[in-house]
């Protein structure tokens, strides 16, 4: 199963669980894991609370962690910084599904971090169990 997300900004972060919730839902599958994958090297996949202020927190963070610098891989197309914070945190996470339910914390979200945007981005979900 999948899905895509248009990203309106060069970065971003997009709350992607309801549509998570909705595939894993569809799927029948009562008592498993759910992999949420993003096929993509310049961004990223994470579980956190989604608010506006820990979103400019993240941001804030991921240009500390990362900042406009002479980067070798700028020669080739200029965005080093975004396939460096998406190497760094990751492209999947994986949640357990409990009576056909993904296991999220009360404040937990499944966000999309886009460091290369604005861009169409596939986000993969794969839901095995029982």
């Amino acid at each position: 199963m999948e899905f895509s997300v248009k990203t309106t900004k060069a970065k971003d972060l997009v709350d992607i669980t309801d549509k998570v919730e909705e595939l894993v839902s569809e799927c029948g599958i009562s008592e498993g894991i759910c992999l949420v994958y993003v096929p993509h090297a310049t961004a990223a996949i994470i579980i956190n609370e989604f608010e506006p202020n820990i979103k400019q927190d993240f941001g804030d963070v991921f240009e500390k962690l990362f900042p406009n610098g002479n980067y070798l891989h700028n020669r080739i197309d200029d965005n080093a910084q975004a396939h460096l914070k998406s190497g760094f945190i990751g492209p999947s996470v994986v949640i357990p599904v409990d009576d056909g339910a993904l296991q999220l914390g009360t404040w937990q979200s499944i966000i999309l971090c886009e460091f290369d945007g604005p861009r169409e981005r596939r986000v993969i979900v794969k839901v095995v169990g029982k």
